[in-house]
Parts: C-alpha cells; structure tokens; sequence
C-alpha cells in the first residue's frame, strides 16, 4: 500500500457522541468491547483524550475460537460465556454515563459459519450492534494502538489473537501495508503431524507476509499471548519493574526464555508468574511463532505494547491537533488538573529550574513531566509521601515514556519530598539508570522542592536561578518584592540544592 488510504478516518458512528470539548480535551469516557477467538474483554477510557486513563477494564478468557478448524463453528461452551459476558458488559455500562459501547468482533467471528447468527443474538438480546472486522482491518487498528503510545514509532507491529496473527507497518506516525494470516494459536494447536506439521505450516504462513512487508528490525508485540512470553521474560530475568507496556526484549532473550520454558509443568509455573491457565496454554504454541517470525523478519529489538484494537479505535477518533500531543505530557497536565493544590503551577515551577539543565544527560520531556506531577499526591500521607510519588510515577498509567523514564521521574519526586535514596524495595529500580541520571534525578528533586516552596504561585516571576555549570556555581537573584520569600526554610532548601549540584551559592538582591 502507498498510505495513502490511511490518511482517511474510518467511520465509526457510534463514537460521534464522545466528542464534547474538541479544543480541550477531544474525547470523553468511551467503552468498547472487544469479542477476540480467545478473550472478551470491556474496556473504559477516560481521562486526557491524548493519554486516556483505563476507568474499567474487565476480561473473560472465553475461548469462542477453540476448535473452530475442526467444526467450522463457534466453541458452544465459548459462545456461552462469551455472550454471558457481552450482557454484564452492557448492563454496567449503563451506570458509566458514557456514550454507547463500541464494539468489535474478529477472527473467530468472521471465519465461524454461525458468526453472524451469532452477531445477530448479541444485537437482538442485548441492543449492542457487534462490528465484525476483517484482518486487515484488525491490523490497522492495531497498528494505530501503538501509535498511540508511540507517535513517532517505527517497525512491524504484530498482533496475536487467538485464531489469526495481523501485522502491520508503522512509519512517521502513519499506517503502511498490512497483512492478515491464520497463525493464532489456537488455529495451530490443533494441527495434525504435532510440532513438524506446525513448523511447515508457520513457515509456509509467514512467507507471504515477509513478500508483502518485508524485513524490519524493530517489532512491536501486541496481544496476550505476546504479553505472556514478556512476562514470563521478566520473570527469568528478575527483572524489577512489572510494567509490561514498553517492556524491551531482544532476540536472544526471547529464545532463552521460551527454552527456559520447556520441560517445566506449566500450571505451577504459571501461579509463580501470575498468567492464567487459558493463557498459558497456549504460550508454547504462541513462542514457536514468534521464533520462526523473529528470524525471518530480521528481527534485532523487540517492544512490547499494551495497547492494541482498543486504544486504535480511540486513535481513530483523534483529530490531528489531538494526535500530534505529547501523550506523556497530556497525561501529567491531566493529573495536575484533577490532582493539584495549584494546577498550572507546574509549568511555572518548571521554567523556574530550567536553566539547571541545559546540559541534560536525559530527555528534557521528563523534567517537565516530574513538575507537572510533583504535587499530586500532596494528599497522601507525609510519612509515606516519598515512596507513594516514586511508586504511582514507576507503575502509573503513562505513555509516551519508557521504564528508565519512568524511574528518573519517580526518582525526582521522591527527591521532591525528602532528601536520600530509595529505600531497599526500591533499590534494585534504580539499575535502570546510569550514575549520571541518578545524580541529575536528585538535583531535579532538590530543585522541585525549592522552588515549590520559595513562591506557592509564581517562582519564575519571583525569582531567577543562575547556574554556571563550569564555575561551579548557583546564584538565586531576587526582586525587591521577593525577599521576604526567602526565609529559613527556603534557604534550606536552596543550600541542599547547591550541594546536590556541588556547587557555591550566592543570593542576590536586585
């Protein structure tokens, strides 16, 4: 494909309603129910329409897809609990004052010949209309997933389902070729001729796809049974963050892992991780794919995504002036605006420090991101203050930023409280970062908890930081107006800054 198709936004009507502040915010709590070959899930959005919080999110592991090569139709016990759950589904919506749920079907649905009796009982017992999508279709909405939480992503985004695998090209924020085979798990448990049969038909379905996208080193992983292997992964490694979205894995590090996987009995195994049983079934299956996916495309650097068909109907939605936001920045106002003594106050705090850091070792988005946050859990208790702004910042639903990130800002808030490092539950996070971050996420910190106090409303108006990085050397200058600001506290506060900077102070009046 040349593109160009995907330039053109895809009707989906009953989405129109979420529209309600198009300047501010863009969209409004929207729910949509995904009905896959091996889950059915509920999902809620709300928050930042650019970096959408998940308000509820509710999944059945119903296995519709189960033996549907054999009968040529639905699992019934699957159907069953699929449509069991469809119901809940609709009757908690009702209390979510949203607009109508969206809904979408895919693999299972459209390859079963009882899909549309299916679609049929859904709409007519439940009044929800079930929009059945075609591969190519699932890996475009996919694809815009990522983009979600990558704007500026570039690779193969690869969706595994239960009955079908979608890929998709991604490149300077748009949606290229796509393609759509029958390698879902569930599709190739079933195969006769055991682990030979299945390695000669994966062969035989990945060399199409190969033709049409072609090689590329950079693969986006989208799908629970992906998520499963990255969380197995991480298990294998100790790794110490359990953030699965922007989890990193190469090759080989797949591989040791899948092997690491053999011979072990997997229903223990899998209590030990916390993956469950209908999801780790079909991880052996899952990971003989991806071995064979990850050599043919040339693979050399894997990200794992937790967003996908879902987060790409929002993406649908988005107008170019919403899409082209920083989501990790949208969602850092988002919680100053709900969660802040003085929302606003962060940007004024920010261009305060700035002159700090002009010679920066880390992405200067994250300085912006810790002052928007560095006052929304003033709330919590401030005995434990520190530990609750380092864990939300590590674990909390952010985009647009990876796990060293993630550390470096929860690091400065923690700093932003109390003066020295983590405690041993954190510790280990800290290895993520180099020395050189570490330093600059104290400094940050330090700096935060000056200028947060020093003026309550307006630091930058108030004040100016000069610091000469060769001299070594800081210089707080103050207005007429603003010395009465700088009493014993504030003075404190700017000396532990110094030092963290190791640096001479000097205090200027004007």
């Amino acid at each position: 494909m040349d593109g160009e198709h995907d330039t053109q936004r895809h009707v989906w009507p009953s989405l129109e309603a979420v529209f309600e502040d198009k300047a501010a915010r863009g969209l409004h709590r929207v729910g949509v129910v995904d009905v896959g070959s091996n889950s059915v899930r509920l999902v809620v959005f709300d928050g930042a329409a650019r970096s959408p919080a998940y308000f509820y999110n509710e999944k059945v592991m119903a296995g519709l897809g189960a033996g549907l090569d054999e009968t040529g139709r639905l699992n019934p016990e699957g159907r069953r609990r699929a449509k069991a759950a469809i119901r809940r589904f609709v009757a908690l919506a009702e209390g979510m004052d949203m607009a109508p749920l969206e809904a979408v079907a895919t693999a299972a649905v459209r390859r079963a010949e009882d899909g549309p009796e299916f679609v049929a009982e859904i709409e007519g017992e439940t009044g929800l209309k079930l929009t059945v999508i075609d591969g190519e279709e699932e890996a475009r909405l996919s694809a815009q997933g990522v983009l979600l939480g990558w704007p500026q992503g570039e690779g193969l985004v690869c969706d595994i389902g239960g009955s079908s695998m979608e890929l998709a090209r991604i490149e300077a924020g748009r949606v290229w070729e796509r393609a759509t085979s029958d390698l879902g798990p569930l599709t190739l448990t079933g195969l006769a001729g055991g682990a030979k049969g299945r390695a000669k038909t994966i062969e035989a379905g990945l060399a199409p796809l190969v033709e049409r996208l072609g090689p590329h080193p950079h693969l986006y992983l989208v799908g629970g049974s992906w998520r499963a292997i990255a969380r197995l992964d991480m298990h294998r490694r100790g790794y110490p963050l359990s953030v699965l979205h922007d989890y990193r894995m190469t090759p080989k590090s797949v591989r040791e892992t899948l092997d690491h996987l053999k011979g072990r009995d997997l229903d223990t195994y899998r209590k030990e991780v916390g993956i469950s049983s209908g999801r780790i079934s079909l991880v052996p299956v899952a990971g003989e794919v991806l071995r064979r996916l990850m050599a043919r495309f040339g693979v050399r650097a894997i990200t794992v995504s937790g967003y996908g068909i879902r987060e790409g109907l929002l993406y649908e939605r988005m107008p170019a002036r919403v899409r082209a936001r920083d989501p990790l920045i949208e969602a850092a106002r988002h919680a100053e605006m709900l969660n802040a003594r003085m929302p606003g106050f962060g940007e004024r705090l920010h261009d305060f420090i700035a002159p700090l850091f002009a010679e920066s070792v880390t992405d200067p988005r994250l300085h912006r991101a810790a002052c928007l946050l560095h006052d929304v859990s003033w709330r919590a208790h401030p005995d434990y203050r520190a530990e609750i702004v380092f864990d939300n910042a590590t674990r909390g639903n952010l985009g647009g930023i990876d796990h060293p990130g993630r550390v470096f800002v929860g690091l400065a808030l923690m700093h932003r409280y109390r003066n020295g490092r983590p405690g041993p539950h954190f510790e280990p996070l800290l290895g993520l970062l180099t020395e050189a971050q570490i330093r600059e996420a104290e400094i940050l910190g330090r700096a935060m908890r000056f200028g947060a106090m020093f003026s309550v409303a307006a630091p930058d108006r108030l004040g100016r930081l000069d610091w000469r990085p060769r001299a070594k050397r800081l210089e707080l200058i103050l207005p007429p107006r603003a010395v009465p600001l700088y009493g014993e506290v504030a003075e404190a506060r700017l000396a532990s800054l110094a030092k963290a900077l190791q640096a001479d102070l000097t205090v200027t009046e004007e």
